[in-house]
């Protein structure tokens, strides 16, 4: 299992619009990705999975995977949530 932290950027957290776009991008990936905050778990590719966590603007979640040759994906999916999505 592999796995990167990364700081919520989205002044919103991880709300409709950036929850939205993590999930597709997750999807297109084919990766089977798991997001944490608070000990809770989801779907990244969920976008309702993701919002239920409720993470918020500088929140730090962690983006895991089994898949051990998919570390690159993690790092896009980290530099995503690096940017704040709302403004995009």
């Amino acid at each position: 299992m592999i796995s990167r932290t990364v700081a919520i950027a989205s002044a919103v957290g991880l709300h409709a619009r950036p929850a939205s776009v993590l999930a597709e991008a997750v999807d297109e990936t084919g990766v089977d990705v798991t997001i944490s905050f608070n000990g809770e778990e989801a779907d990244a590719a969920s976008l309702l999975e993701i919002m239920t966590l409720g993470a918020k603007h500088g929140d730090v979640v962690t983006l895991s995977t089994d898949d051990d040759n998919a570390a690159e994906v993690l790092d896009s999916l980290v530099a995503l949530l690096s940017r704040d999505l709302d403004k995009e």
